[in-house]
């Protein structure tokens, strides 16, 4: 057995969100207190005749309210814009200097780093199908490729395309906020933002940087984002009643309900927070990661992944299943993660599991794909914050197979220390990490 050794603690210092039910923290959070749905029809492009109809999206964002000078970022895909804001919000939070050639906030910028979960932006869809149509030979019956690639040489806006690569919202970041040490970008699908915290934190931990910008960003709400769900069968076709569509863990649930959206959190050294003086709002002690290894669509049916990841994040923090307070699923509202999950959990915390509040709040936020861990991963430290775990809402109908503490509708007042926040994404990709209520006593031991 090795002697234990101290290891810099991580702490979280600035947060920030734009999401389906609010451009910052504090209106989230008051509407997922509130039970509040963020989902209606879908405007972002016509799905009148798409199989799911519905979606939750932001509404109503103006990146002028976060940053003074628009003109970088002016042509950024949907999800880079949002992370923009949520950026912004969360360094100044944090006390870090935006938009600015001259910081006066004493961070040295080479020790400055970002990771993101961030998706793929979205094409120039517009023009982008109309070099199909233009290349059509309707004669022939086949595509005039010469064609096509003329019209595309000349409609197509190459900023606009390279906005797609998943790198993009890092980039506009470090524009924003002047960061020149480690940049990292990951794209694991559903658990992108929880690993990029993860992997932060690790980031921290060894020295090679003492803050990062962490989270992520993502909108897949276009044409073809939408069509590869349905054609997974993995979104709701619940047209008729949006809100109530995102139903995890019932006996209806019929897939999950698509939404987008961007959350930060900036994460960094206990040395560099104290020496700033920066208000602290939780510590990061926990990360686990693993592979399912088993089919890209699919989770092994005996959860082997995310009890992995699981007991991985808690050996890394030092604990105990009888430590945590509370569970954040991934909870999508698909008939198998729901499952898989609640047997995933059965098996780490074993005799305990029914007696741990385990909640989803995509019941309200919908799935942020990239961005959902990091979001709901800010709900965990205001959970923490306030002594509240949030509800499941539309759960009227349980699934009898799944017995677990789903804190049906209703949030629940209760002593929150420590948070456990588990993602699960396609391919399977499983993170994993826990979050604590920050006290100034004691140092971090790992083995």
């Amino acid at each position: 057995m090795k002697t234990p050794r101290t290891q810099e603690r991580v702490v979280i210092t600035g947060m920030g969100v734009v999401c389906p039910l609010g451009n910052d923290v504090d209106t989230m959070w008051e509407g997922i207190l509130a039970g509040r749905s963020g989902a209606g029809g879908t405007t972002v492009f016509d799905a009148s005749t798409f199989p799911t109809t519905f979606d939750t999206e932001v509404k109503g964002y103006d990146l002028g309210r976060y940053v003074r000078h628009t003109e970088p970022h002016a042509r950024c895909s949907r999800g880079s814009g949002f992370a923009v804001g949520a950026a912004a919000q969360a360094c100044r939070q944090a006390g870090i200097d935006v938009e600015t050639s001259e910081p006066t906030d004493g961070i040295d910028r080479t020790r400055l780093g970002i990771y993101l979960g961030a998706g793929e932006g979205s094409m120039d869809n517009d023009a982008f199908f109309g070099c199909i149509v233009d290349g059509w030979d309707a004669e022939q019956q086949q595509m005039a490729w010469p064609r096509s690639t003329q019209a595309a040489l000349t409609n197509m806006d190459p900023v606009r395309e390279l906005e797609q690569e998943p790198n993009m919202a890092a980039a506009h970041i470090a524009m924003l906020a002047g960061v020149r040490g480690p940049v990292r970008s990951c794209l694991t699908a559903c658990a992108a933002s929880t690993q990029a915290v993860g992997e932060a934190m690790m980031i921290i931990r060894r020295g090679d940087a003492d803050i990062m910008v962490a989270g992520g960003a993502h909108s897949m709400i276009h044409p073809l984002g939408v069509t590869g769900f349905n054609l997974l069968t993995a979104l709701s076709r619940r047209n008729d009643s949006p809100e109530t569509a995102s139903r995890p863990f019932t006996a209806s649930r019929d897939g999950f309900v698509i939404g987008e959206g961007a959350a930060i959190l900036i994460i960094e050294s206990l040395t560099s927070a104290r020496r700033r003086g920066i208000p602290i709002l939780a510590e990061l002690v926990g990360y686990g990661s693993s592979s399912d290894a088993f089919r890209i669509t699919d989770m092994h049916e005996e959860g082997r992944g995310p009890v992995q990841a699981m007991q991985a994040a808690l050996a890394d923090a030092g604990l105990t299943p009888e430590d945590i307070d509370y569970v954040n699923t991934h909870g999508t509202s698909t008939q198998e993660n729901d499952a898989i999950e609640t047997l995933a959990i059965k098996t780490v915390f074993k005799e305990r599991a029914k007696q741990v509040p385990a909640s989803s709040i995509k019941s309200m936020l919908g799935h942020l794909i990239g961005a959902a861990g990091a979001a709901e991963l800010i709900a965990c430290v205001l959970a923490i914050r306030d002594s509240i775990v949030p509800a499941t809402i539309n759960l009227h109908d349980p699934d009898p197979k799944l017995d677990l503490d789903y804190v049906p509708n209703t949030p629940r007042k209760m002593t929150v220390n420590i948070v456990m926040k588990e993602s699960f994404g396609f391919g399977g990709q499983n993170n994993v990490v826990i979050v604590k209520r920050y006290c100034e006593e004691g140092s971090r031991q790992v083995p």
